[in-house]
């Protein structure tokens, strides 16, 4: 996405489509038109809209592409056929065991995945066909082929996406989450894993979103299913405003308007039921990307889902990214959260009842036109655990270090 000297191409994120707001894929597009940054089409397609990259990795600039048939000319533009393919290897201390795969060390696939796209025209869609896994900090790591069928299936995201207006879109289907500041498979992201904040957020949610830009304003509001729990009772909505090409600031906030008795698609009854908040700071200039954010989640009393004292978690995170070159950058997260519900039938949100925990992350990564290789080292401290549910076999455990490797191609 950044050329020498952090200079933007941006190639990738959604333009619109997939935008989400103050995310640092966002602010790294802050130099193109607001129309195009926003979740809606602008007046030229950008092949390769979704999924978003955040960097350090870039799209493949020139995809593979098939053109529409004279009778859908009204529709515009053509479809975009691009993919990932990677594999990845780790090592860890103290595994969870607590599923199929996560042991001391791992070599699985990691992307195994077609995208099919239009992103131009007042008709546009997006496709995800294929395998992945989702390395998240101080988890249970869960092999590809568990991950696809027990997290979204082989299809994890598929929607479309109708564009009246350069500034209006509404989008219907498996979307990717407005919440927090990172996205869901590891080629999106600065770091090949996802943090101890993200553990707290949805991922994919089914249901409508509106988008709409106003100048240097960008507005979406949802009503999905939250969790993936198939109930539409969940609202959020964002707000970003871009002050000029360097600087963006984003709130996103929403939750569950009626209550989910059940856990799904890797969540718990409490995820299932939350509100969450995020304030979230992106600047961008020259090799630097650095964005800094808030995130506060509030699990309230609900008795008809069993919960009966509310529980809720507090953390602040920085993710920065530098460019030595076109093709070497390194990433690098510091992270921080804290549960703080503590009272007699509150729900447990991280490693115990009032537990907190902290992380470092550093991933160097290079990239030559579609191939790239990345390593990573990670550090979890967790503190204050209840004994059972932190890490390790026995979940007595507070420190993990992982050290991975990634590396694939993106066509």
């Amino acid at each position: 996405m950044r050329s020498n000297k952090g200079a933007v191409n941006c190639v990738a994120p959604v333009g619109a489509s997939y935008w989400r707001a103050g995310v640092v894929a966002s602010a790294m597009c802050a130099a193109i038109a607001p129309a195009a940054r926003a979740a809606d089409s602008g007046p030229a397609p950008m092949p390769m809209t979704t999924p978003a990259m955040a960097g350090p990795l870039a799209a493949n600039p020139a995809p593979f592409s098939v053109d529409l048939p004279d009778w859908l000319e009204s529709a515009g533009g053509k479809v975009y056929v691009t993919g990932a393919v990677s594999g990845l290897a780790f090592y860890q201390d103290n595994p969870v065991d607590a599923f199929a795969g996560d042991d001391a060390s791992t070599i699985d696939l990691s992307n195994g995945q077609v995208f099919f796209q239009k992103t131009d025209g007042w008709f546009q869609f997006f496709v995800q066909v294929g395998a992945y896994s989702l390395p998240a900090l101080g988890a249970s790591y869960i092999d590809a082929s568990s991950a696809t069928s027990f997290f979204f299936g082989v299809v994890p995201q598929a929607f479309i996406k109708i564009a009246p207006t350069d500034n209006f879109s509404i989008m219907a289907g498996k979307l990717p989450t407005l919440i927090g500041a990172e996205y869901t498979f590891t080629i999106e992201n600065m770091n090949i894993e996802r943090g101890l904040l993200w553990n707290q957020e949805n991922a994919v949610n089914q249901g409508v979103q509106a988008n709409y830009t106003m100048g240097p304003l960008a507005l979406s509001l949802t009503w999905n299913d939250g969790m993936y729990s198939n109930r539409l009772n969940w609202l959020w909505g964002s707000a970003a405003y871009t002050f000029d090409s360097s600087n963006t600031l984003s709130f996103i906030g929403g939750g569950n308007f009626g209550h989910t008795g059940y856990g799904r698609a890797g969540t718990s009854v409490a995820l299932n039921n939350e509100d969450i908040f995020n304030l979230i700071y992106t600047y961008n200039d020259g090799p630097w990307t650095i964005s800094p954010y808030l995130q506060y989640t509030n699990v309230p009393t609900n008795l008809a889902a069993g919960i009966a004292k509310s529980a809720s978690t507090f953390g602040a995170a920085i993710l920065a990214s530098y460019s030595f070159d076109d093709n070497w950058k390194l990433a690098g997260r510091v992270e921080y959260i804290s549960d703080q519900g503590k009272a007699f039938g509150s729900p447990n949100l991280l490693y115990g009842k009032g537990s907190n925990a902290w992380s470092i992350t550093l991933t160097p990564t290079y990239q030559w036109k579609v191939w790239f290789a990345r390593a990573e080292v990670s550090y979890v401290s967790a503190n204050s655990i209840t004994p059972g549910a932190a890490l390790g076999p026995l979940g007595l455990s507070t420190e993990q270090t992982r050290v991975m490797f990634e590396t694939g191609i993106l066509f």
